[in-house]
């Protein structure tokens, strides 16, 4: 059973959610504060987590718990939902590690099926390596199965959001892929304003792992590719 962990400082909403998800099939724990989610994901970290950005005292309190989270796991999958639905506010949550930013009038179903594409996702990490599974692009290793990315041998921690759109874009190199082709890759409905935030924060981590990183090309008004060697 999959543990979902929400921090959410409204009662009402936090208990609206934990009874839909136990609907579901999933085990759920509902934490109201930073520091109370923070100590608990140093005992246990969850499957998932569901974070508001608001937390009673801390207006900024869920991006501090969500890089505090990060820092602890790379892959583990975060969701915000929040009632803060400015582009700034989306940005910064993408900026920070999580790999969808939901709004509260987002529909239950909607929420629902979202959880369930993250957990498809990083249910491949589980699954053993086999060779066909890795693909190699110069410099560039991707292990499918295991979602791991490696640039010249060393491992580059990516989201499972990340990764989508890498593979996306490194298994046809010099192929332009359009943002919706990156959405349908990484089974994510976003506008384009947080996609280029992917991409962006993908090509900081490939450049802290090497400087000279140039490999992912925007190409204005159609997309992004991956360049050659």
């Amino acid at each position: 059973m999959k543990n979902i962990a929400i921090v959410e400082d409204e009662a009402a909403i936090r208990e609206n959610y934990t009874d839909v998800l136990k609907k579901h099939g999933y085990m759920v724990h509902g934490y109201d504060n930073r520091p109370d989610a923070l100590h608990a994901f140093e005992q246990k970290l969850p499957d998932l987590a569901i974070i508001d950005i608001g937390l009673q005292d801390e207006i900024d309190g869920g991006f501090s718990l969500c890089q505090s989270l990060r820092a602890m796991s790379p892959t583990v999958p975060i969701i915000f939902l929040t009632a803060r639905d400015s582009d700034f506010d989306t940005v910064c949550g993408l900026r920070m590690g999580a790999d969808d930013y939901l709004t509260k009038d987002t529909s239950l179903p909607h929420l629902i099926a979202r959880i369930a594409a993250l957990f498809r996702r990083s249910d491949l990490m589980a699954m053993p390596t086999e060779q066909d599974s890795l693909m190699e692009r110069g410099h560039l290793t991707i292990d499918k199965n295991r979602m791991q990315v490696c640039w010249k041998q060393q491992a580059v921690e990516l989201t499972v959001t990340e990764f989508w759109m890498v593979y996306a874009l490194a298994k046809r190199p010099g192929h332009v892929k359009s943002r919706q082709d990156l959405m349908t890759e990484a089974q994510v409905v976003v506008d384009d304003s947080t996609i280029t935030s992917h991409v962006k924060r993908i090509r900081k981590k490939f450049v802290q792992s090497d400087s000279a990183f140039d490999r992912i090309d925007t190409v204005y008004g159609m997309g992004y590719r991956w360049g050659g060697e």
